[in-house]
This record gives C-alpha cells, sequence and structure tokens, in this order.
C-alpha cells in the first residue's frame, strides 16, 4: 500500500510560482509511474504532468506545457511539480497519482493523494 501526501499548495498573484510537492510512505514509489491531475468542483480530473520511473521521460497537458515542470526524487520517495507562469486558470485541486499502466488516464492510477488546493489571483 502507498500513502501520498502533498503540500505546497496556496494563494498566488497571477504570474506568479508555487512548487508542489507529493511524498509518499508505505512503499517506496521507484518503480511507479507518478503524475498529478488538477480538479474543478463538478468536474473530471484533468491531467497536469507525468514522469516515468526513471525521470527521465514526462509529459505535460497542453494547458500548462512550457509554465510547470515535473520532476521526482526517488531517494525521498517525493514528486515535485514547479508551476510557473501561474494564471488564474490554473486555480485547482491538485493531485498526485501513483502506479499507473500508462500515463495519462486518470482512471489506471491506483494510489491518490487527498489534493492540495492552488488559488491563483487576478
Amino acid at each position: 500500500q502507498v500513502q501520498l501526501v502533498e503540500s505546497g499548495g496556496g494563494l498566488v498573484q497571477a504570474g506568479g510560482s508555487l512548487r508542489l510537492s507529493c511524498t509518499a510512505s508505505g512503499r517506496i514509489i521507484n518503480s511507479y509511474v507518478m503524475a498529478w491531475f488538477r480538479q474543478a468542483p463538478g468536474k473530471e480530473r484533468e491531467f497536469v504532468a507525468a514522469i516515468s520511473v526513471s525521470g527521465s521521460n514526462t509529459y505535460y497537458g497542453d494547458s500548462v506545457k512550457g509554465r510547470f515542470t515535473i520532476s521526482r526524487d526517488n531517494a525521498k520517495n517525493t514528486l515535485y511539480l514547479q508551476m510557473d507562469s501561474l494564471k488564474p486558470e490554473d486555480t485547482f485541486v491538485y493531485y498526485c497519482a501513483a502506479n499507473s499502466r500508462s500515463f495519462f488516464n486518470p482512471t489506471d492510477y491506483r494510489y491518490w493523494g487527498q489534493g492540495t488546493q492552488v488559488t491563483v489571483s487576478s
């Protein structure tokens, strides 16, 4: 079993930056694909970014490409999301996820964190 805990969310002005962290416990994550998704109330989860087991391959949703960077530190059992040039439309609850058969489909991920709120003011 894997427990995921996100941190680093908060309120930031448009154009600012935040760094989200997702720390895993229970089992080491260095054999899992990991990803970030985001969700607004009443909407489906949206793919943000994913990273391969080694960290050598990364994938991004079109809306965040060039502004967000996903990374992982397997020695620290931690996943990161560096978010730069934030926009009000980036306001969501952000979730980390682990252990997938694919990168982009949220239903393929077995483990999820509880989410962290990111609010970007204009």
